[in-house]
């Protein structure tokens, strides 16, 4: 199954993405912890909800950065901490594109297989899917937030 969620950033791409770049706990929410691997895989925080907040803790894993004329992708797989054989992994890519000299999009696209075979991909069209596109909307909100906060407040003051 593919999901896609993007928003848009106030922001030059350059300082997005030089922001990106950096160390995923200065950038990332919910991020509980390193999990050795020269910080390559981490432990965070994924979920949905305002009120009645649901969260899974999974494993991150980050690859190696591409950079190509139109935009920079930072591969992420992630997958629940604890094994659990209803919580899809997931494959992910975060982009960070230009849209004008002071606007930047920020996106990511996703893959993920339902798991229970035959099952649970019916049970996805019925409505999993839709808790993957709140889930990835979240996170995506999130990271725009940790950026936006992050880059004001490195910011020169007048």
């Amino acid at each position: 199954m593919f999901v896609r969620y993007f928003l848009e950033l106030p922001l030059p791409a350059e300082q997005v993405e030089e922001a990106v770049t950096r160390s995923p706990d200065t950038w990332m929410p919910g991020l509980a912890r390193e999990t050795g691997d020269a910080g390559r895989r981490l432990l965070g925080e994924v979920g949905f909800g305002e009120r009645g907040r649901i969260d899974r803790t999974v494993e991150l894993r980050f690859g190696e950065l591409i950079r190509i004329p139109s935009k920079t992708i930072l591969p992420i797989e992630w997958h629940a901490a604890q094994a659990n054989a209803l919580f899809p992994a997931l494959e992910a890519d975060l982009e960070v594109a230009p849209i004008g000299p002071n606007i930047t999009q920020l996106a990511l696209s996703a893959r993920y297989d339902p798991p229970l075979g035959t099952l649970g991909r019916a049970i996805d069209r019925a409505l999993l899917h839709r808790v993957a596109e709140a889930t990835l909307k979240d996170f995506l909100d999130r990271v725009a937030a940790s950026l936006r906060a992050q880059l004001a407040a490195e910011a020169p003051t007048a």
